[in-house]
């Protein structure tokens, strides 16, 4: 009797044991390019163990005297050092049964064994498009024979996590295995879905979460079949821990990424002596205090296992106290709330029209979807929390042009202590029939010359999750790449980690979290700008400028 040889371009039940040769090729966004630039200059030396640069930054001390601006350049030296290799890394989710997280797994697990799938309108091949890092380029400078600009992969400028290579994991409320998870979703094409299937069973069920029903809306009861018990938070607390580091033990990780990726909660409210300091955080947490929040309890898991947390939902996850016990562990934190669709085209939007010297008098948001997210922000406590995350986006374009806006008022409460500012309002409506194709609309009602208007129309309609996951990559890649990156300034002996609040990660987040005591940039095109410019400053290129003087001079 013959022995049949192995399927190959197998799909559906069969595909954790057979050897997958796609029909098509790796697409360019999930390409592994190891080593792929070299810079050659004294302020930069390789070795086997780290890539270290000399970097000036400068900057320039403005003093205003009598309407008189004095400017005084800045020029300040430091050394960046970047760990070489890339250890081996796990992403732990918190939702990992949701829209967000089930898509996420499903699409590396294509992306790795290359799945080409039907669509009505032809054969589609995975990809990482919508990553920043994999998905778009940065220019490094000009090729001396043509004078043409030459742009590589941002994933390329420094040794990064590829994608495919995230050991997957977490936590979720709902304990529906991941293959039907991923159904529940309803996000992928069902010829994906049918192949990955398979794959996705392997991941078995999410780990039991935190459930306090008074953060999240009433209508998620339903789903919390799958939550640690009890009550006691501390408890609650050190449970995480340990699945935390079991996690990484099992699976003999370097570093573990922690995200929140679950229903976004209600605010929490700052007590003074609850959570306003790292001692006091810590005490609300042993005595189950009322205000301390799922979210919360996570990060401050991560924070004191050492690994990172980023938060991709709108809550105010980082309290004081959160912030300050992150800092004392030289632990990393970052976020708030993924930045996919309408907010992002609002921080392009609205800075396009500022920096044209043009008025935005008011800009009205309105949202409609029927994922699950949707039906949590249904909820009015929930629904606040998103409608502050998107409100304050414009808030520094507004803030850098007082031709146009009136400044605060000192001592003044109210509107004019904040000065004057474009009427702003946002509306998110549940509408089950759409699923996760969310439809967003945007009235942009300015002022222009000589008392004229001008009005902008925008219709956004996009997959939420498949406009949220890549983001929800490039995070957990920047994360991990940051805590590999350590720096010193002029007479430092020894090279320090950066600061515990990643603010680099600002591009992918709504409202981004920043070092306390610094300004918060929502700018996308500063945000690209700053995250492009440290990379290059890691080894040991001059950062982005479009001055092109060779094409101005003779």
């Amino acid at each position: 009797m013959s022995t049949q040889p192995p399927a190959t371009n197998s799909s559906g039940y069969n595909t954790p044991d057979s050897e997958l040769e796609s029909i098509v090729p790796v697409h360019p966004t999930a390409v592994r390019r190891p080593n792929y630039i070299t810079v050659q200059s004294e302020n930069t030396v390789y070795t086997d163990d780290h890539i270290t640069a000399k970097y000036l930054n400068r900057g320039a001390d403005v003093v205003v005297s009598d309407g008189q601006f004095t400017i005084l350049p800045t020029v300040k030296p430091y050394e960046f050092q970047t760990t070489r290799k890339v250890g081996k890394t796990g992403l732990m989710m918190i939702g990992l049964g949701g829209n967000n997280g089930s898509t996420l797994c499903a699409t590396i697990i294509a992306n790795r064994h290359q799945m080409a799938w039907h669509t009505k309108e032809g054969i589609q091949q995975p990809n990482y498009i919508g990553s920043v890092l994999r998905a778009s380029t940065v220019r490094i400078g000009t090729e001396p024979s043509t004078g043409k600009e030459v742009h590589v992969p941002i994933s390329d400028v420094l040794p990064m996590v590829h994608p495919n290579d995230l050991v997957l994991g977490g936590w979720d409320i709902s304990g529906l295995p991941m293959d039907k998870a991923m159904e529940r979703a309803k996000v992928l094409d069902y010829d994906l879905q049918r192949q990955v299937k398979p794959h996705m069973a392997l991941l078995g069920r999410p780990l039991p979460s935190i459930y306090y029903p008074d953060f999240i809306a009433a209508n998620q009861e339903a789903r919390a079949d799958n939550v640690v018990p009890g009550t006691d938070k501390q408890i609650h607390l050190e449970h995480i821990r340990a699945d935390i580091r079991r996690f990484k033990a099992e699976n003999e990780l370097d570093r573990v990424v922690v995200f929140w990726t679950a229903n976004t909660e209600r605010y929490s409210d700052i007590i003074p002596g609850v959570n306003d300091t790292a001692d006091n955080i810590l005490a609300a947490i042993k005595n189950s205090h009322l205000e301390v929040s799922p979210s919360t309890l996570f990060a401050v898991a991560a924070i004191l296992e050492g690994e990172p947390f980023v938060n991709g939902a709108p809550q105010n996850t980082f309290v004081p106290g959160v912030i300050a016990l992150a800092e004392r562990e030289k632990s990393f934190i970052g976020g708030d709330d993924l930045k996919s669709g309408q907010t992002k085209l609002k921080s392009v939007l609205a800075e396009f029209l500022v920096n044209a010297g043009i008025k935005p008098l008011s800009i009205a948001s309105y949202n409609h979807l029927g994922n699950n997210d949707g039906h949590n922000l249904s909820a009015e406590p929930q629904f606040k929390s998103k409608e502050i995350s998107k409100s304050s986006v414009v808030d520094d374009m507004v803030d850098a042009n007082r031709l146009l806006y009136k400044p605060p008022v000192l001592g003044a409460t109210g509107k004019a202590a904040k000065g004057e500012h474009p009427d702003h309002i946002v509306v998110i409506k549940y509408v089950p029939a759409v699923g996760d194709s969310k439809r967003a609309i945007d009235e942009y009602y300015s002022e222009i010359f000589c008392g004229g208007r001008q009005t902008i129309n925008i219709f956004n309609e996009c997959e939420d999750s498949l406009l949220a996951t890549p983001l929800i990559l490039d995070l957990t890649i920047l994360t991990e790449l940051l805590t590999r990156v350590k720096y010193r300034g002029e007479g430092q002996t020894d090279f320090a980690p950066l600061h515990s609040v990643l603010s680099l990660l600002s591009y992918m987040c709504k409202a981004p979290l920043v070092k306390p005591g610094t300004d918060v940039v929502n700018s996308l095109g500063r945000q690209r700008n700053a995250l492009e410019s440290f990379l290059k400053a890691c080894v040991g290129l001059e950062g982005n400028s479009d001055l092109l003087l060779e094409t101005r001079i003779w």
